[in-house]
């Protein structure tokens, strides 16, 4: 149903919420109402560039006609140096055109229901209540007066958020085992979501976990709640407390006692979870006697075209919005690097293909079935070996970049991220790298190593973001790693990649593939690993043939490094009793040395096997 809080003006508008993890803007035709959706990749205010925030605005422009009036609600803005900046932004696409910048609250608020029995021109005093990752509340009279609590981010606010939630959860569990000795359903949890052996392991955890992955532990706790976990409901009953508190508080600075006010429930957190939300009603219902609860049913663009609509009901303009006024040309603008750069399939893939070998499966003996597993696997070894030109060409670049201190960065999504990451993880304990050497880069970051994160390869933005974030130069080596050869998250990454000027390698299971024009990568390895037994189930063959290439690539760098003698691992770092053991068996087997003598010379050198090497070869010399 649509969303009307004022008449329709004559001109066309525009209305754009731009978020932290997403950018939506929505164009409404005037005199007609027809409208038209767009959508883009994460644009808080504090994480993109002018020009990055220019190439959204100009993404835009470009997709959707000319607005006679616009208005932009963007996370992040607080100051009217912040409204300045994106003005001046928004100035060089929509010239001329009269805009409303304000912060996406404001969108939040102007996308609430309007209760019955209110003019269509007017409301009641509204009180926002935001519980997503952040929290904060925003509190409008009917004649203006404004009143916002909370919003000062995670360390200093958010109560009652999806963070808070979270954290609160990690307190409370470790704090009843210290106390009581009492491991819960929540603590059994929290180890599973984050893949962690004991609860020390959250020490370390939490101080690098970015808030969003904090967050994220409010699933757990929601789900433990509803399974009688006890820690659980008292800390879902202090969070409602918080946020019924503090909204109650908006209310009375900005409403008379008994006035009707309408309290407008936002976010994740509340509208994803209704037994939470309906807490959080009863007490705000307790608290104020003529309350009014509604969840926000709109999504928050449409706030965003709503205050464009204010905005050109108080301007004058010509009928239909016909602005003189000429936008910039934005084919002269700087696009996203990444578009149109995911290569065309001449054919379908060889790993969407059905196996004419595994047609039975469902009905296969158990020992014909591992069979066929075992038949598929052994023919792959000469599959990759017809790529052994590409694979030496990604060595050698490897080996060039690594000299001349740049570094190897995979990128990839679902079972291709998580080899590369796997293969980045195994290079400092095997080879003693420096962790800066070798980097792996998953679509949906961490969490996505163990769950499946909707979505998260289907933003090629996000895999630009992600490599311009890890300052890739043109001293690097790239390696997108996508079994279909088209995944966008990587295709994204790839060209970041290529317009910093690293070096670029595709390393795919399908040679079906046509590059679009200045986009091939400087190595293919293109594979043929043939149909999946599983149709469709990369994670198989491509993800076997993957991990042999990826195990070629990083041994033969760090070869050719100088990190091996002979077949042996010379800089292996030895970080427990097993390694250490490997160490000296080492030093032994390339230098004859007694144990003791090779001992002394670990000890000397702090268990550095490669100066060790050095050490008693040099001793050894005549």
């Amino acid at each position: 149903m649509r969303h009307k809080t004022c008449s329709q003006p004559a001109v066309s508008l525009l209305g754009i919420e731009c978020g932290g993890t997403h950018t939506s803007a929505l164009f409404e035709e005037g005199g007609t109402g027809r409208r038209s959706a767009w959508s883009g990749g994460p644009s808080n205010l504090r994480l993109l560039s002018d020009a990055q925030h220019l190439r959204n605005f100009a993404a835009i422009g470009e997709a959707l006609p000319q607005p006679g009036a616009l208005a932009v609600c963007m996370a992040g803005v607080r100051t009217e140096a912040d409204v300045a900046r994106i003005r001046r932004l928004v100035g060089q696409v929509w010239p001329g055109i009269p805009c409303t910048i304000t912060h996406d609250l404001e969108s939040a608020l102007a996308a609430a229901p309007r209760l019955s029995g209110t003019p269509a021109h007017s409301h009641p005093t509204r009180v926002l209540i935001l519980s997503g990752t952040g929290s904060c509340c925003l509190g409008r009279s009917p004649h203006g007066k404004s009143v916002k609590i909370g919003g000062w981010g995670h360390i200093l606010g958010d109560k009652g958020s999806a963070f808070e939630i979270g954290l609160r959860a990690l307190k409370a569990v470790v704090f009843y085992l210290d106390r009581d000795q009492e491991w819960t359903l929540l603590g059994q949890r929290l180890l599973r979501r984050l893949q962690l052996n004991d609860p020390n392991d959250f020490i370390q955890w939490v101080l690098s976990a970015p808030k969003e992955q904090v967050a994220g532990l409010a699933v757990d706790v929601f789900e433990s709640a509803a399974k009688g976990d006890r820690i659980a409901r008292d800390i879902l009953d202090g969070a409602a407390s918080s946020l019924a508190s503090d909204a109650l508080a908006c209310a009375r600075r900005v409403a008379r006692p008994r006035e009707r006010v309408q309290f407008v429930l936002a976010g994740g957190v509340l509208l994803k979870q209704p037994r939470f939300a309906a807490n959080v009603k009863r007490r705000l219902i307790r608290g104020w006697k003529n309350a009014v609860v509604s969840p926000l049913t709109e999504a928050s663009v449409v706030g965003a075209l709503e205050i464009a609509r204010r905005l050109a009901l108080t301007e004058a303009f010509p009928v239909q919005g016909a602005s003189k006024a000429k936008p910039v040309s934005l084919k002269s603008e700087p696009r996203p690097v990444w578009e149109d750069c995911i290569p065309a399939a001449t054919g379908v893939s060889p790993t969407e293909r059905r196996n004419t070998h595994s047609m039975a499966l469902d009905r296969m003996p158990l020992g014909q079935a591992i069979a066929l597993f075992l038949t598929e696997d052994a023919a792959l070894p000469q599959r990759v070996a017809q790529q052994t030109r590409s694979i030496a060409k990604t060595i050698r670049l490897i080996v060039a970049a690594l000299k001349q201190g740049g570094r190897l960065i995979y990128v990839g999504a679902g079972t291709s991220g998580r080899l590369g990451v796997l293969d980045a993880s195994e290079c400092p304990p095997t080879f003693r790298t420096p962790p800066e050497w070798v980097q792996g880069i998953m679509a949906g970051g961490h969490r996505a190593l163990w769950e499946s994160i909707e979505g998260a390869e289907d933003e090629p933005a996000q895999g630009a973001q992600a490599l311009a974030y890890r300052g890739v130069s043109r001293l690097d080596v790239v390696v997108g790693i996508a079994a279909s050869g088209r995944t966008p998250f990587v295709w994204g990454a790839l060209a970041e990649a290529r317009r910093r000027g690293a070096k670029t390698v595709l390393l795919a299971c399908n040679p079906l593939l046509r590059f679009q024009k200045g986009h091939r990568p400087d190595a293919v390895i293109a594979m043929d690993a043939g149909p999946e037994i599983l149709t469709g189930s990369t994670r198989l063959k491509a993800g076997t043939a993957t991990k042999q290439v990826l195990n070629i690539l990083t041994t033969l760098s760090m070869v050719r490094m100088g990190k091996v003698v002979e077949n042996l691992m010379i800089d292996v770092n030895p970080s427990n009793i097993k390694l250490r053991g490997r160490a000296v068996g080492i030093l032994k087997e390339l230098t004859h040395a007694e144990d003791s003598v090779v001992r002394a010379a670990l000890e000397k050198t702090d268990w550095h096997v490669q100066q060790a090497f050095l050490l008693l070869k040099r001793k050894k010399t005549p």
